[in-house]
């Protein structure tokens, strides 16, 4: 049975006996083991059941600590460092020997950040190793924001939870990675891609890939609720159309009231993106939970953040 707790100094003394533990970010909750232990990388996939082809992530305590990683830092990346660590940047660079290729699923890449939470900065900050750290969510399934989304998938399989409150971001790190030293986004997270290119200049995009992907989110359906779920740019034409089934409700920012609606959840009454991103998968795990027939989902503007919530909600539909 895992347990909610605000205890740091159990959590190293789990980390060190090559246990698990679910950390906070700021992006959402990871489940996070020592990257130099084979058998905590390994219970990772095991826990997730997440393919050995989809590498994971390693958390650091600073960037002072990514040469520790990494043999090379192309200019670009170093600038991003700068602008945005601690924070939700990742950065996917060529490793070092010592990183095992159980993280990287064989790849000469691994994907670095430091998360921007005060209780896992203090975490990392005790540990002698970085922490590899996926999603703590069993693959594919809605991403984790609060301790209790952790505890409710996990709780027979991992001994504690680190108690850090809601994630106040609440989408994953965007991640970027380099090729011939020009960076290509590879997932749409919780930097916006205008923030980015205000420090680095214009950014290409390569988010999908199924075979064998350069960094985690790559793989087309992710993010998922068990409900069937559907993102539409008309929410009369659909709620018409499935006016026979009981539906749930995901939208940005307007109070639509409709008799056919079971359950409803309004993102950011104020029409704010940031908002929005904070509560989106809380709102999956709410409308997942109300035995409905459908869920259909607003799709958001697609600028700024609203990009990689459309990024998350189509994942989330995919057959």
């Amino acid at each position: 049975m895992s347990i909610i707790s605000k205890d740091i100094s159990k959590a190293i003394e789990l980390l060190n006996n090559d246990e698990l533990v679910a950390i906070p970010t700021e992006t959402v909750y990871g489940l996070a083991g020592n990257i130099f232990s084979e058998n905590a990388v390994k219970s990772i996939f095991k826990t997730k059941k997440r393919p050995s082809f989809n590498p994971l992530i390693v958390h650091i305590a600073s960037k002072n600590r990514l040469s520790n990683i990494v043999s090379y830092i192309p200019i670009k990346a170093q600038l991003l460092a700068d602008a945005f660590w601690p924070g939700p940047i990742t950065l996917v660079l060529p490793k070092k020997e010592i990183i095992p290729d159980l993280i990287t699923s064989g790849k000469p890449t691994v994907a670095v950040r430091v998360p921007n939470h005060p209780i896992t900065l203090q975490l990392l900050n005790q540990l002698e190793f970085p922490l590899a750290a996926p999603s703590a969510n069993p693959f594919s399934n809605i991403s984790p924001t609060k301790p209790e989304h952790v505890e409710n998938y996990f709780k027979h399989d991992i001994k504690m939870v680190l108690d850090g409150g809601p994630c106040k971001r609440g989408i994953e790190s965007t991640i970027i990675g380099f090729e011939k030293d020009e960076p290509i986004i590879y997932r749409l997270g919780s930097t916006p891609i205008e923030e980015i290119e205000r420090v680095i200049g214009k950014i290409l995009i390569k988010n999908k890939e199924e075979i064998s992907p350069k960094a985690p989110g790559m793989l087309e359906r992710h993010y998922a609720p068990k409900t069937k779920t559907i993102l539409t740019d008309d929410l009369t034409k659909s709620i018409k159309f499935h006016s026979d089934k009981r539906i749930g409700l995901l939208i940005f920012n307007d109070i639509l009231n409709d008799d056919n609606i079971q359950f409803k959840v309004v993102l950011s009454e104020a029409s704010n993106l940031y908002e929005a991103a904070s509560k989106l998968y809380d709102a999956l795990h709410q409308l997942d939970e109300q035995e409905l027939d459908i869920i259909i989902a607003e799709k958001l503007p697609n600028y700024g953040l609203g990009k990689s919530i459309n990024d998350r909600l189509s994942r989330a539909t995919k057959c």
